[in-house]
């Protein structure tokens, strides 16, 4: 297998930059860069220094001996100053070694994940934590990063497989000393996993808007004070605002931190009647997203008839409160009145969400889940029918075994690896 290296910290100016090397010739290349040997496992300061002796840096060398590195493989890692021509000649040094090459996106990780440092979902759960923005993604991703969540699928696969063991062998062993009725204990086996996937299975949409952020539309006529309440949500002029109906014609978007949990805020365009065929574009679209978003934030000036269903978790707030003389349940974006409860609403219908979040939240988990349950479904009602229809019971269960398999990439992933990879960085 080659032997890989690229730089595994951010590029740019720094007081450290971390460069990293795996394969089997990782120890030799940093030994050629400081010119003497080195632990097969440890940390050593030295010079580095290119062919010619020319000192390039100095710095922390730390190797690492397979298995026990984050590849698996044999490793080195480069801890020198962070500037960028520091950086670009020890890159430069490494290129000219035989047999190194620079990574490819995400070939640190994979090469973890065919050795057998990590499993699939461990590195979706990198992959989230490298992008976490707020708490609420770092703590999820955290723990599915951990093997939290693979745990759990490991536990169910167990209970199927003891499950089909016990059914396999009535079939097979009909006439040996086995147990002739295993129904009840296939049954509460299977009952268990099918009341646990059924509890992961309504919490992947919320933990799906953890981690890609939850959205809140502000929704209303033209000029009734969507945009200057975006604007003063965001703390920036993040729309454009004018006495002209019509001004925003297609959704802005901004991402916040509504208290550890990420929140993108939309503002739509006024809901009217018009003939401006582009107008009319925007407020289709707008009504659209409206629809789709988790809570939406109903502006409105009077009693009037809004073009889309209000639901139990939505806020009908009177705008404009600056101009009136009573303020109960109101909001300026202008002079601020009643914003900072309109965060605080937010926050808490939200957080309430979030608690109903589940550690799966990607469509290949919600369609693995889905699989596994139907075959769950099948096999509980076939097992009713006696041992006669143990056989087909147990095939069920190797189906629903193996849809559970894919969650944690045991099987049937492989034309997902160079799509999930992509997204990782050169040093990852």
């Amino acid at each position: 297998m080659d032997t890989i290296f690229a730089l595994a910290s951010a590029p740019g100016k720094a007081g450290v930059a971390v460069i990293r090397v795996s394969g089997p010739l990782a120890r030799n290349a940093a030994e050629n860069l400081c010119g003497g040997q080195l632990p097969p496992r440890g940390m050593t300061f030295r010079s580095l220094k290119t062919a010619e002796g020319d000192i390039l840096d100095q710095g922390m060398i730390l190797t690492f001996e397979a298995p026990k590195s984050f590849t698996g493989e044999d490793v080195a890692e480069l801890q020198v100053h962070g500037s960028n021509a520091v950086v670009s000649a020890v890159l430069g040094s490494l290129g000219r070694i035989g047999g190194l090459r620079l990574a490819e996106p995400g070939e640190f990780t994979r090469r973890a994940l065919m050795n057998g440092r990590m499993d699939l979902a461990q590195v979706e759960g990198l992959a989230d934590l490298i992008d976490a923005e707020t708490e609420a993604q770092r703590t999820q991703a955290v723990k599915v990063m951990s093997g939290v969540f693979s745990k759990r699928a490991e536990d169910w696969r167990k209970d199927l497989i003891r499950a089909g063991a016990l059914l396999e062998a009535t079939i097979d062993f009909a006439d040996e000393e086995v147990p002739v009725d295993v129904t009840p204990e296939v049954n509460e086996l299977l009952g268990r996993v099918h009341d646990d996937l059924k509890v992961v299975s309504s919490g992947i949409s919320t933990a799906e808007r953890i981690r890609e952020g939850f959205e809140v539309a502000i929704v209303g006529r033209p000029n009734v004070g969507k945009s200057t309440l975006l604007n003063a949500l965001a703390g920036r002029e993040a729309a454009i605002t004018s006495e002209f109906e019509g001004t925003t014609r297609d959704v802005i978007e901004v991402r916040m931190d509504f208290d550890g949990l990420p929140v993108t805020l939309m503002d739509t365009a006024g809901l009217r009647t018009t003939d401006d065929a582009v107008e009319n574009i925007g407020i289709s679209r707008a009504k659209d997203r409206a629809r789709s978003a988790d809570v939406r934030v109903f502006l409105v000036e009077s009693d009037e008839d809004i073009d889309i269903e209000i639901m139990p978790d939505d806020i009908v707030l009177r705008s404009k409160v600056d101009l009136l003389s009573c303020k109960e349940n109101g909001i300026s974006g202008l002079s601020g009145e009643g914003v900072d409860s309109l965060v605080a609403r937010l926050t808490a219908k939200l957080k309430g969400r979030a608690l109903k979040a589940e550690l799966a939240s990607r469509e290949r988990h919600r369609v693995a889940i889905s699989r596994a349950m139907n075959s769950l479904s099948s096999a509980m009602k076939l097992l009713d029918s006696g041992p006669s229809a143990y056989d087909i019971v147990a095939e069920e269960l190797r189906d629903a075994s193996q849809a559970l398999g894919m969650l944690v990439g045991r099987i049937g992933v492989e034309d997902l690896l160079d799509e999930i990879f992509a997204s990782f960085c050169l040093g990852k």
